[in-house]
């Protein structure tokens, strides 16, 4: 860093011809920068221009430990795609103009994908999303009205896919329910891994567990309360998401979370060793076919898990790692829980859209806008 600024503001150096003495080739972010160090340095003086730099170098930092890894891999895979369209249709990389976002979006909806179809509408703004944010971390200058008319190009293309009755992409993860609930229950086996998988199935439904959450629970985590659990989900991408959910015993005991959970941790401390119990153990494990813990469980385990006991369920159409984060919040709204509450309790920013689009509405006419006012 005391070289960059010394470099910077040293007018022997800067003003140099190309040869020993010039300044090396920057890529434009890292050009940028030194730009603005050098203003710095004029303004408040070399110290002040070194300790300034030196924050923005703790903000980098801070910005990369706060970024969660799934996302981090967002941003990879979709800087991917973006250099894949712009080899296809021979754009410079590093440029971000109106026509080559628009033309970015249109690529992926009609060809984009490697096996030659186009994206989802949905994949195809989250990987907009993310090279924009890959273009800005590489200097490049992209404006918001750029922006905007290529999320309103992708948005206008994925209106023709419906009215030409094309419905891309998975949709949305069926929801939870009590019914699947309780079929979960009556087929898990009188084992450990019955037991760990009704543990994880009930207390997820509960407070409406990502994947990512069950695998990143520590047993110190979930503590006993005399009307349940309290479960600090600290796995969370925001502010609302991180959070102490309560969980009540369930007036139904096959049912109930609570029941479930000490049945399983009672359970891993008679058969496994000690150290599954510590409260610095994972909180669900990973169990292998003779019944031996092989370790904590992670999030492609954990939905591989959700599928798997919901398939042994016989539940209709097999759940995923999201069908209980959905299931809350939809269960909830039919049992006239107030919106607010569900927000605090699966952690959703109150009001939130993706909250509101769990919500579903199962068949369309017990729960109609329409129904019963005239």
């Amino acid at each position: 860093m005391t070289v960059t600024v010394e470099t910077a503001v040293d007018a022997g150096d800067v003003g140099e011809p190309d040869g020993v003495g010039a300044p090396a080739v920057l890529d434009p972010a890292a050009a940028e920068r030194q730009e603005l160090i050098e203003r710095w340095a004029e303004r408040h003086g070399i110290d002040a221009a070194r300790r300034l730099a030196e924050a923005e170098d703790l903000a980098d930092a801070v910005a990369a430990e706060i970024t969660p890894d799934n996302t981090v891999d967002t941003y990879t895979k979709s800087w991917r795609v973006w250099t894949r369209f712009c080899a296809v249709t021979e754009l410079p990389e590093r440029e971000g103009s109106r026509g080559a976002l628009v033309a970015f979006v249109t690529w992926m909806l009609r060809e984009g994908q490697q096996n030659g179809k186009g994206y989802a509408p949905s994949s195809a703004s989250t990987h907009l999303a993310a090279a924009v944010v890959g273009l800005r971390r590489r200097g490049v200058k992209i404006s918001g009205d750029d922006q905007a008319a290529a999320r309103a190009a992708l948005e206008g293309l994925a209106v023709k896919l419906l009215q030409n009755g094309e419905r891309r992409g998975r949709g949305q993860a069926v929801g939870a329910d009590l019914d699947g609930l309780r079929a979960i229950a009556r087929a898990c086996p009188d084992t450990l891994t019955g037991d760990r998988d009704k543990a994880l199935t009930l207390t997820g439904f509960h407070y409406a567990s990502r994947s990512q959450d069950p695998a990143g629970l520590l047993t110190g985590d979930v503590t006993l309360h005399p009307r349940g659990l309290v479960v600090a989900v600290l796995t969370g991408k925001t502010k609302h998401s991180v959070r102490n959910a309560k969980i009540a015993y369930a007036t139904d005991p096959e049912i109930c979370p609570v029941r479930a959970w000490i049945a399983y941790r009672a359970r891993l401390a008679a058969e496994a060793d000690p150290r599954w119990k510590r409260s610095d153990a994972p909180a669900f494990v990973g169990i292998d076919r003779w019944g031996h813990v092989t370790g904590g469980m992670g999030p492609d385990s954990v939905t591989r898990a959700i599928k798997r006991i919901s398939q042994r369920a016989g539940v209709p159409v097999h759940w995923t790692g999201h069908s209980l984060r959905i299931g809350l919040a939809s269960v909830g709204r039919q049992k006239g829980k107030d919106g607010i509450a569900i927000a605090d309790q699966g952690g959703w920013a109150r009001h939130s859209r993706s909250m509101l689009g769990y919500m579903q509405r199962e068949d369309g006419w017990d729960d109609n806008a329409s129904a019963g006012l005239a």
